[in-house]
């Protein structure tokens, strides 16, 4: 079993948090929502732990890729209330590692994954980081934009397609208007990722950003 190598974890803005200790990393994560490096960083330390544990319990690398990017999604929206230590002693009662296993535990065993057929998921293609903050981004679109972009890009539906099913549904919108709905939903899509996640996983220069 290969466990997968994640570039990100050579960006400089990766590595310039790695003397960090775990419980560092999660305090900047709770306290800086809008930044996305936090995140990755625990992502880049953990990922080996978490990939191995779910390699052994899935039944193909697909499964097991798409697996382990739902834990990470899961992972990523209970880390925003998670506290490592107890509020009397202030000591830590618990350590991120034996927090992620636990957490890796109950996504093995709660979460039904798809046939490998029905995964469309490419671990290669979109790191789970990236993955968290595009479903973000993609959770605060006006859900008309939000249907056309899913539609392009999940189900790789034409403009005329994607057009014909929203007259369906009632939405007046002709084929020649989808692509400009679609540029329109690209331009906030990436307007509302984190400017640091875009400079790991775009080469965007934060400077302009």
């Amino acid at each position: 079993m290969q466990i997968p190598h994640f570039p990100e974890a050579n960006h400089p803005l990766v590595k310039s948090l790695f003397h960090h200790s775990d419980h560092e990393l999660l305090t900047l994560f709770q306290q800086n929502p809008d930044a996305g490096k936090y995140f990755t960083v625990i992502f880049c330390r953990y990922s080996p732990i978490v990939y191995t544990l779910i390699r052994h319990s899935a039944r193909s690398p697909v499964q097991a890729d798409y697996l382990f990017a739902l834990t990470w999604r899961h992972i990523y929206y209970e880390l925003g209330g998670l506290n490592l230590t107890a509020s009397e002693s202030g000591e830590e009662t618990l350590t991120m590692q034996n927090w992620l296993i636990n957490m890796t535990a109950f996504c093995i065993n709660e979460i039904k994954v798809p046939s490998t057929e029905a995964i469309h998921y490419s671990l290669q293609a979109t790191s789970p980081p990236l993955w968290c903050y595009v479903q973000q981004a993609l959770d605060q679109l006006p859900p008309v934009l939000r249907l056309i972009v899913l539609m392009a890009q999940t189900f790789h539906w034409s403009e005329t397609r994607i057009a014909a099913y929203l007259q369906a549904e009632g939405e007046a919108i002709a084929p020649n208007e989808v692509a400009n709905f679609l540029q329109e939903g690209y331009r906030m899509l990436e307007d509302k990722l984190p400017t640091d996640i875009r400079a790991i996983y775009f080469g965007e220069d934060l400077a302009q950003s």
